[in-house]
C-alpha cells in the first residue's frame, strides 16, 4: 500500500537524485524510450453535509486540495521502469508557518516505483509499488479521488492469445523485525489475487476475479484470517447499447475470525442515441440481519480495495459500510442522463435511491435511507487539461438520521470545481 510521508531529509535526497535519474535515462541505448509526465490537480470544495448530514448549527466548510505528480518512465524491449513522486496537500495545511507564509512540512511520498521485466512475448513480471486496477475498479482500484492508492506487490502477467492472466501477491511489514509478523489488523498483511480476462470479440469482454486478503487477528498476534472473494464481471460496448454487470461472493473469515458469507451484485444498462445517453443501474450489497458477535456469520460484503467515490453517490454517504449502514448493507437504484454538447463539453446527472439491504437490531426497521442527485459538468479544453465541476444534494429519511445519530433538517449539499493539467513534458 502507499507509504508514509517522507521526512524533510528524505525529500532533500530525492530532489538530489532526480537529476541523476534523468541523466542516466537520457544516455541509454537507442532502443530505449524515456518520458517525463507531470500532473497538477487542484480542486476547491464546499462541504455542507458532505459524507454526513450537517448538524443544525454547522457552517459550510470550504477547502482547496492539490495533488502534484511527476512520472519518470524508462522502457526497452526487455523492461520498463517507472518512478512517480507525489505531493498531496490542502492549501495551508502545514503545521509550521514562517513569516512569509511558506510551510515547513512537505507531504511528499512515493506513489509509484516499479520495474516490469519482460520474459518473452507473453510473460511480464512487475515488482514494486504500482497501481492495481481491474475491470470497473469495484474491488481493486487506484482510488483516484484524493491522493490515490498504490500497492507494494509482485505481479505475474501472461497474455496468451486473446487471454489476459494476472497473478499478484504482497506481504507487508512495518519494521525490520527479527521475530514475529505483527502488523496492524486494520491494514492488509497479505494481498493475493488472480484475474483472468478474455475478449470474446471487439465489444464483449469477460473476467474472473479471485482475491484472498489476509489480516492479523490483532496488532500483536501472528495468525491471519483470510477473506476470499470470487466472482465474474462482463462488459459489452455496442454502438447502441452499453451494459456491464458484476457478481461476487465472499467467504472465509473476517478480521475477527467469524465465518463470512456475503455477496455483491451490480449491473448497469445504457443507450447511445447520438449526443443524448440515458442509463439505469442497480447495486445490491448484502448486509447483516443480526448483530455481529462471536460465532455469528458475517453477511456484510466488503468491497475491499476498490474505488469508493463514484460508487453509491458522489457525496460519499456510503463508503464505510459497517459504520454508515450499521452493518445493514446497501441497495442503490439509480438512473442517469448524459448529454455531449461537443467533443469538449459534456454534462451528466444521476439520481440515486438508497435503502438498507437488511435491517438489524442496530438499525431502524424502516429501510429507506434517502435520495441523492449528482450533476457533473466537464470541459476538456486541451489534450493535456480539463475542468470539472459538480453539484450534489442529499435528501435523507428519518432512518438515516437515526443511523447517523442526529435530527438536523439542514439541506445537505456538496459543490466542487477541479482543474486537471497533465502535460507530457519530455519524450525521447
Amino acid at each position: 500500500m502507499r507509504g508514509l510521508k517522507l521526512s524533510p531529509v528524505k525529500n532533500t535526497v530525492l530532489r538530489q537524485l532526480l537529476p541523476v535519474i534523468l541523466f542516466i535515462f537520457l544516455y541509454q541505448g537507442v532502443n530505449a524510450q524515456f518520458s517525463v509526465d507531470a500532473q497538477l490537480r487542484t480542486r476547491g470544495e464546499l462541504r455542507d453535509g458532505f459524507q454526513k448530514i450537517a448538524p443544525g448549527d454547522a457552517v459550510p466548510a470550504i477547502l482547496i486540495q492539490q495533488r502534484t505528480r511527476l512520472s519518470f518512465s524508462y522502457e526497452t524491449p526487455q523492461m520498463k521502469l517507472k518512478i512517480t513522486p507525489q505531493d498531496f496537500r490542502l492549501w495551508g495545511d502545514q503545521p509550521k508557518m514562517s513569516v512569509s507564509g511558506v510551510g515547513h512540512n512537505p507531504s511528499l511520498d512515493l506513489f509509484e516505483a516499479f520495474a516490469a521485466i519482460k520474459a518473452g512475448d507473453m510473460v511480464t513480471i512487475s515488482v514494486g509499488r504500482q497501481v492495481l486496477a481491474y475491470d470497473n475498479k469495484r474491488l481493486i482500484g487506484e482510488r483516484n479521488w484524493n491522493q490515490g492508492k498504490s500497492y507494494d506487490a509482485l505481479v505475474l502477467k501472461l497474455t496468451p492469445g486473446k487471454w489476459n492472466l494476472h497473478a499478484g501477491a504482497s506481504w507487508n511489514t512495518l519494521t525490520e523485525a527479527s521475530a514475529n509478523n505483527h502488523y496492524p489488523s486494520s491494514r492488509i498483511k497479505s494481498l493475493n489475487y488472480l484475474w483472468i480476462n478474455r475478449g470474446i470479440n471487439e465489444r464483449l469482454k469477460l473476467s474472473l476475479m479471485h482475491i484472498s486478503s489476509g489480516h492479523t487477528e490483532s496488532d500483536t498476534t501472528n495468525p491471519m484470517n483470510f477473506r476470499h472473494t470470487t466472482g465474474f464481471y462482463g462488459n459489452y460496448g455496442g454502438s447502441l447499447i452499453g451494459f456491464w454487470a458484476g457478481a461476487y461472493y465472499q467467504y472465509g473469515k473476517n478480521r475477527s475470525g467469524n465465518r463470512v458469507s456475503a455477496s455483491l451484485i451490480e449491473s448497469e444498462l445504457s443507450l447511445k442515441t447520438g449526443k443524448l445517453s440515458p442509463g439505469i443501474g442497480v447495486s445490491l450489497l448484502s448486509g447483516n440481519s443480526k448483530a455481529p458477535g462471536k460465532g455469528v456469520t458475517d453477511r456484510l460484503f466488503d468491497p475491499l480495495y476498490g474505488n469508493r467515490h463514484g460508487f453509491n453517490g458522489g457525496m460519499d454517504y456510503f463508503t464505510n459500510y459497517p459504520v454508515q449502514t450499521k452493518q445493514g448493507g446497501l441497495a442503490d437504484y439509480y438512473i442517469w442522463l448524459s448529454y455531449s454538447f461537443s467533443d469538449k463539453v459534456s454534462v451528466r446527472n444521476t439520481l440515486h435511491h438508497f435503502s438498507l439491504a437488511q435491517s438489524n437490531p442496530m438499525t431502524p426497521k424502516e429501510k429507506q435511507l434517502g435520495f441523492e442527485n449528482d450533476l457533473i459538468l466537464q470541459y476538456k479544453f486541451s489534450s493535456w487539461g480539463n475542468i470539472e465541476t459538480g453539484y450534489a444534494f442529499f435528501l435523507p429519511t428519518g432512518s438515516l438520521k437515526t443511523i447517523q445519530g442526529g435530527d438536523s433538517d439542514n439541506f445537505n449539499q456538496f459543490f466542487y470545481i477541479q482543474l486537471l493539467v497533465s502535460p507530457a513534458i519530455f519524450r525521447q
